[in-house]
């Protein structure tokens, strides 16, 4: 019992935790990469990073450049709470829900205003990556070492592919994620699922042949280029990629190069690679490459929202709860932190 806790803890953290460079110093608040814009749970948010150096801040307020209207302000601890220092300098992550006529953003931090243009495109809309559910959406803005806050510079240069990902984790009704012993890999009820096209694309890159073991607990760490596992991307169009990591070893069914069709097989969900057990990760970037692009916004055409968890301690061990106020029916939008769902075609 005490290793099944061990592990429902291991996955309350993010499943792909990297320690990479961080992003160089910067002189002052700096905007380094446009603001991301998805739409979940019927709100149009902005997901958009702060680099600020060495430069004290005792708050951050965030303007509609139309009217001037505070759309938030961040200060004391709900500051410190978002300021990560990374490397030599500091980096303060903001998500922020906005009216759907914003257009343009004024940032006014450390005595300095920036400016940044919000995309009206909330992203592609994608078909759904795995068939079925119960199916955990695992991710949260605030973790330490999630997705949303690594960066990568395998080439010098820092990114965070990430900003927008999602682990997906097979479940059943009492929000169990295994039978049997849960340190075997194939036990996972997520473990050989099909991995599914979420478009119409051309396979722009393909990795195979990195190992799992079959014990969870005997997967090692892996160099940061092998991070990812086996992987495969999909080229969307408009310089936009949909990146599937952790496959099982053998299982890609595609070659770069390949046209693919929405809803076509492409690989199985796998542990290859830095993972704590059986998942696919998911993300949309601006490279096909795993830790190369910048993560950009997307949705899902169509999904069954099921519930949440909101004491990610219980995934494995006891059923999500209900949620209230909302459709189910939820259409063209990114799921939010830890729900579950059930795809829908």
């Amino acid at each position: 019992m005490a290793d099944e806790v061990t592990r429902r803890a291991a996955l309350a953290a993010p499943l792909a935790m990297v320690l990479v460079s961080g992003p160089a110093r910067a002189a002052g608040p700096v905007l380094r990469q446009a603001p991301a814009v998805v739409m979940v749970e019927g709100r149009r948010r902005a997901l958009f990073e702060l680099h600020v150096g060495k430069t004290p801040l005792a708050s951050v307020t965030v303007h509609d450049t139309a009217g001037g209207a505070i759309l938030g302000t961040f200060d004391g601890q709900g500051l410190e709470g978002r300021r990560v220092v990374q490397g030599d300098g500091a980096v303060v992550f903001i998500e922020l829900d906005l009216p759907t006529a914003t257009r343009r953003l004024a940032i006014e931090a450390g005595g300095q205003r920036l400016e940044a243009d919000l995309s009206s495109d909330p992203g592609p809309v994608l078909g759904p990556p795995l068939r079925g559910g119960p199916w955990a959406a695992i991710y949260q803005a605030d973790w330490p070492r999630g997705h949303r806050r690594v960066f990568y510079a395998p080439d010098g240069k820092a990114r965070l592919p990430g900003r927008t990902a999602i682990d997906w984790v097979r479940l059943d009704a009492q929000g169990r994620i295994a039978t049997g012993d849960a340190d075997l890999a194939r036990n996972a009820l997520g473990y050989g699922a099909d991995v599914l096209a979420v478009a119409d694309a051309t396979v722009a890159a393909v990795r195979d042949g990195v190992p799992e073991s079959a014990h969870v607990s005997e997967n090692g760490k892996h160099p940061e280029d092998l991070a990812a596992g086996n992987y495969v991307s999909l080229d969307l169009g408009g310089g936009r990629y949909a990146i599937y990591e952790h496959l099982i070893p053998g299982s890609p069914r595609v070659r770069a190069g390949d046209r693919v069709r929405r809803g076509q097989v492409i690989g199985a969900l796998g542990f290859s690679g830095d993972s704590t057990g059986p998942h696919l990760h998911l993300h949309v970037a601006d490279a096909a490459k795993p830790l190369l692009g910048e993560g950009l916004g997307y949705g899902f055409e169509r999904f069954t929202l099921l519930g949440r968890y909101d004491d990610l301690g219980r995934l494995g061990a006891a059923p999500w709860s209900p949620l209230t106020g909302l459709d189910p029916d939820r259409r063209d939008e990114l799921p939010a932190s830890n729900v579950v769902v059930r795809f829908l075609e």
